[in-house]
């Protein structure tokens, strides 16, 4: 009972990508994602890595939420001591990006040879193969790499790894536009 709630609770949220600048430093990522849990939220997916700033790192998190309730979040975001910046990303005007590793049982040639086609289509990339297992990579949007992985379901996946999206948005403006005064 309690999944067909939340699936229905889904359902009327709207998903929304937030892209956070924090200082590079242990236990940050663990006050943001206290924020969350404290509202709440659950992550739909994370992904944080160094900026060009190697003292900053930049965070970017999907939640499915609605459009008021969201925009308290990042307000209450912003107002955590190692936040520089938080940007809400359009969908439109922001490219966003995920990376998955998906490790196949290929027993013979003909399923070795379906995978490979597979991959060509979607221009993935064959990273490691013996002769029972492929190992691949594919990197693109979630209607990509959900239609990949989806293809890929006919064959026995021994191994999946998402990264989670990561995102970046479109034109000149940046992030830093909307960095907090120092």
């Amino acid at each position: 009972m309690a999944e067909k709630t939340v699936s229905k609770a889904k359902e009327a949220a709207t998903r929304y990508t937030i892209a956070v600048l924090v200082d590079n430093m242990a236990g940050v990522l663990s006050q943001v994602a206290h924020l969350f849990s404290r509202k709440g939220y659950n992550i739909e997916t994370l992904a944080v890595g160094c900026t060009e700033d190697p003292m900053i790192s930049r965070i970017t998190i999907e939640i499915f939420s609605d459009e008021s309730r969201v925009q308290l979040l990042c307000n209450q975001l912003r107002k955590l001591i190692p936040v520089y910046s938080v940007k809400l990303l359009a969908p439109a005007e922001a490219v966003r990006r995920e990376l998955v590793l998906v490790k196949l049982n290929v027993a013979d040639r003909l399923a070795r040879d379906e995978v490979i086609q597979i991959c060509n289509i979607f221009r993935a990339s064959i990273i490691d193969i013996t002769p029972t297992a492929i190992t691949l990579s594919v990197i693109g949007d979630e209607r990509k790499t959900s239609a990949f992985e989806g293809l890929l379901r006919e064959f026995k996946i021994l191994e999946l790894a998402r990264t989670g999206i990561v995102a970046i948005e479109r034109g000149p403006r940046t992030i830093h536009d909307d960095r907090k005064p120092e």
